[in-house]
């Protein structure tokens, strides 16, 4: 009887989390150096806008308001499915490393290539996924013991050694460049919604979608994990075949994400907890919820960083490390605590 109860108070939950990602999409188009009143907002996208307001609004604004929404997908997700698999709610493509192996193979590029083109736009995604996937291959070997399997909390010590292994390298690289590619590779190593443009949002747009995609049609599966890996085998899960599958989706969500944006550290940690907590933990509901909570601290992250020291510009990792960073020392003590009452 509180089943259909349950489901009309998660999706009228989903619709007012949507409701709330369109208003913030309104505040961020008039967010900015030029004002754009709201009442002209609708017109300009209609396509009764000035060539300004045009230039402004589409050129402009639009493509890192799409690539905005579209990161905090994918670093949501990703943290989101990572949490799943290893059981771990440490678990983040930042502070696992993943983000970083990603984000050394498109400094290494960007260096190399000096501009790029539209196929080299496309490609990218592809060079930092493999960067990722390599960087992910090494973080399971190393966290894995015989004849216990993967040990969570080895598993985030040795993402973060990881992290800052590979963080190290790419400082060397960028302290070898020009000032041009120095300023743009150290603000978007920042975590920045820099440079958006329609064809970052295209390379982009095809990753995101066919991940949630996939993500959503293993949503049992990924329920199934969560209660351990003897019990889902015997419910009829192949585990490991699945869990290669969603750590490969995993891997591309957040490599391609920080193809555009950097490293928004704590996106993909903060966002499936802000969504676990209000929907719960049944992935049918907390994957669409994680998607738009994710958005929304991406967006939000990057209007706050545009507008509060205007005309100058915070990088949104930044706004999201502030708000992360003391969620994740929250979780660090509660994880302590969890472990030293189960010893007792």
């Amino acid at each position: 009887m509180n089943t259909p109860i349950k489901k009309k108070s998660h999706f009228s939950l989903l619709l007012l989390w949507l409701f709330l990602l369109i208003v913030l999409f309104f505040i961020s188009i008039n967010a900015g150096y030029t004002d754009i009143p709201m009442k002209d907002i609708l017109r300009i996208l209609g396509g009764g806008g000035s060539t300004n307001e045009n230039l402004v609004v589409f050129e402009f604004r639009l493509p890192r308001i799409i690539i905005s929404i579209l990161v905090g997908i994918g670093f949501s997700l990703s943290g989101c499915v990572l949490q799943g698999i290893t059981r771990n709610p440490l678990a983040d493509p930042g502070l696992m490393g993943i983000n970083a192996g990603a984000g050394i193979v498109v400094v290494i590029f960007m260096t190399l290539s000096g501009t790029i083109s539209l196929l080299g736009v496309m490609a990218l995604p592809i060079f930092s996924f493999l960067g990722a996937l390599l960087t992910s291959a090494l973080l399971y070997i190393i966290s894995t013991k015989k004849g216990y399997g993967l040990a969570p909390t080895r598993l985030i010590l040795n993402g973060v050694a990881i992290q800052a292994g590979i963080n190290s390298m790419m400082t060397i690289i960028v302290l070898q460049l020009d000032d041009t590619q120095y300023d743009f590779l150290a603000i978007w190593q920042a975590g920045s919604i820099y440079n958006s443009n329609w064809k970052l949002v295209l390379a982009l747009f095809p990753w995101i979608v066919f991940g949630m995609i996939y993500l959503f049609f293993k949503s049992r599966e990924l329920d199934l994990l969560m209660v351990g890996d003897e019990l889902a085998s015997g419910l009829g899960v192949a585990v490991t075949k699945e869990k290669k599958g969603l750590l490969f989706v995993a891997v591309a969500l957040s490599a391609a994400s920080v193809t555009v944006s950097g490293s928004l550290h704590f996106v993909g940690l903060l966002g499936p907890h802000l969504a676990r907590r209000i929907v719960g933990a049944r992935h049918q509901i907390l994957l669409p919820f994680c998607a738009i909570t994710g958005a929304i601290l991406v967006l939000a992250a990057d209007t706050i960083g545009r507008t509060i020291v205007a005309p100058s510009v915070i990088p949104a990792g930044i706004i999201a490390a502030i708000l992360g960073a003391p969620y994740f020392i929250y979780l660090m003590i509660g994880n302590s605590r969890t472990k030293k009452e189960v010893r007792k």
